[in-house]
Parts: structure tokens; sequence; C-alpha cells
């Protein structure tokens, strides 16, 4: 039996955009799943409210925070397995918040950890990102690409990373780091270049305002990342590993708005917006990922890959974000950091 399968699973920042679609692929493959979301005063559970109600009554949902270690106890203490994807990601706003990153995102993990290690936790995949890397040395980036903290939010996942490694190399806790490249798709927030990109121009606007251009990304569909989290979590290989998670293809910004533009079958002029431009020692130029690991190590490789690959998960981003029902969620004229 998978190790999904046996027991409970945990999924922190279930909430969120790709967490919600982990934890709606974990239960529909029928696994019992308990989805920790952000605790507030409307009781809203982010975009798992957006599921359908038969695959919605199948979560068991947990409002409460990270940054409680009381409360992640709580959380963890009948589960198996824990999916940590919990965090403060948006970079923009780490620089005028960093403090609220390091207690999300360094001491939330350690609340996980340190759970984990008391009650006897089977695997935990915690969640890292490609912007540890930094603007690329060597392409495409392995594992041991050295880390750098260009910004005050990839220093924090940094951060991060080497308290969840070290909790296994100390105490032999059963933790893998998975670490996606840029991955894009429904219910991506609009501080995103992709639904940026696309509710701007589903709102008519012919000139768009984007920050740099010139920066490479690797963008993974999400169904794939999911895909990426579930063989992780699932392979004994995976333990004390850090796996990339990306298809090894990558195209400029500019480059990725002609795409759009092409599919949405509109022409767009592109204005650089100094708002949306990062501090220029802090910008990550260059990402593009090496996912041999992945593959060898627990079995996983991207469906959609290359050019072709990430026009496919474009058009189904852009079906999605352009139903009016979904359209209005979004603030296409207004810079979400």
């Amino acid at each position: 039996m998978s190790l999904l399968e046996d027991g409970k699973v945990l999924v922190t920042g279930a909430d969120g955009f790709i967490g919600s679609h982990l934890t709606e692929t974990l239960a529909e493959a029928g696994c019992h799943v308990k989805a920790f979301v952000l605790y507030n005063s409307f009781n809203s559970w982010g975009w798992l409210e957006s599921l359908p109600r038969e695959t919605l009554e199948k979560i068991e949902i947990f409002p409460g925070d990270i940054r409680d270690p009381y409360c992640v106890r709580r959380a963890m203490r009948d589960c198996t397995v824990v999916l940590h994807l919990a965090a403060l990601i948006a970079i923009p706003h780490s620089y005028n918040a960093p403090e609220s990153y390091v207690d999300t995102n360094i001491k939330g993990t350690l609340n996980v950890l340190e759970a984990a290690r008391d009650i006897g936790t089977r695997k935990v995949v915690h969640t890292s990102t490609s912007e540890v890397y930094g603007t690329a040395r060597t392409v495409p980036i392995t594992e041991e690409h050295p880390l750098q903290g260009q910004s005050p939010y990839s220093a924090s996942k940094i951060g991060a990373d080497q308290i969840a490694l070290s909790y296994y190399r100390s105490f032999d806790t059963p933790v893998a780091v998975i670490r996606p490249f840029n991955t894009f798709g429904p219910r991506q927030s609009a501080r995103a270049v992709i639904p940026t990109v696309i509710t701007q121009l589903a709102l008519g606007k012919k000139r768009l305002k984007l920050g740099a251009l010139t920066p490479t990304r690797d963008f993974s569909y999400v169904a794939d990342t999911v895909r990426g989290f579930c063989a992780v979590a699932d392979s004994t290989n995976s333990v004390g590993e850090v796996i990339n998670i990306g298809t090894g293809h990558e195209i400029s910004i500019g480059g990725l708005v002609r795409v759009i533009a092409e599919l949405m079958g509109v022409e767009v002029e592109l204005e650089c917006d100094d708002e949306r431009l990062r501090p220029e020692k802090s910008e990550v130029f260059r990402l593009c990922a090496d996912a041999t690991k992945a593959r060898t190590l627990v079995g996983w490789t991207p469906r959609l890959t290359g050019l072709e690959g990430l026009r496919a998960g474009l058009r189904e981003t852009i079906d999605w974000f352009t139903r009016p029902e979904n359209l209005k969620l979004y603030k296409g004229g207004i810079y979400n950091v």
C-alpha cells in the first residue's frame, strides 16, 4: 500500500494555489486528507471552497496558524504523512515584511519538524523553491548548485530547507525536500506573472504593465507539480534528499507574454512598470531545472514539456482565468504584491 494511502495525510497551506490542487488530487484518489488552512474570522478555506462539493466532503478541515507550535502539534498528532506547503511566498512583500517571512517560513517549518520528531511522523515533505538558487551559475540547475539568498523570501526558504535537512541528519526525522520551479495553473495568485498577463488581457487591456522581461524561468503546470509531491512523498528513496521538480525548458518573461497573447488572439504592447521591478541585485535572471534526480530517485517526469507542453498548460490556465466567475475574483488593474 502507498504511504499516502496508509493513514492520514496532512497538507499545510491547503488553502493556497498548489496546496488546494494537491489536497483535491489526494482526496479524489481516496486518501484520508486533513487540510491545514489559515484561521481567519471569515471562516474562509481559500481555494478549497472552489472544489466540487463531493470532493470537499471527503476533506477534514483544520483552521490554524503554522506559526503556533501547539496548533501545529494538534493538527499533526493523528497524521502519518505531512506535506508542508504553508509559507509566505510573494517576493515583493518580503522586502516590506521580512520578519513575517522568518516567522512563517522558518519558525513554521521548525514547528512541523519538532512535532514530527516527537510524534514519530512517518514522512515529512518540506516545500522549497527554485528561488533559493538565485541567478543560475550553471544551467541546467542541479540540486548541488550553490544557494543564494537574493531576497528576504528566498533567504527564509533557504533557512527553512536547512532546518528541515538538519532534523534528518540530527534526529533521523524522515524528511524530504521538494524544490519546485515556477508552477502555474488555475487558482494562482495574481502576484505571479502568468495570471497577471492573462487577467490584464482578459479585461481588454492592450498595454501591459510588467516588471523585467529578460529573466528566464522554467514553468511547470500545476498537475505535474502535484504529481511530483505525490512521488516524493511515496518514495523511501527521497528521505534526506533535495529533489528538483521542473521541465528543463526555459523561456524569457517577454517570450512567455508573446505566447500568451498569441493563444488569446490579441496584440499587446509591453510597458515596464518600475513598481514591479526587483532591486537590481535581487533580481534572479535565469532559472532552468535539471530534474534528473526526480526521475532516477522517485520516478517522476513531467507530462507537459518543452514549448508545446507550456502552450498546452497555458491553454488550460487561460480557459480557467477567462471564465467570468473566476475572472471576477481578480483585480487585473491593480499591482498585487
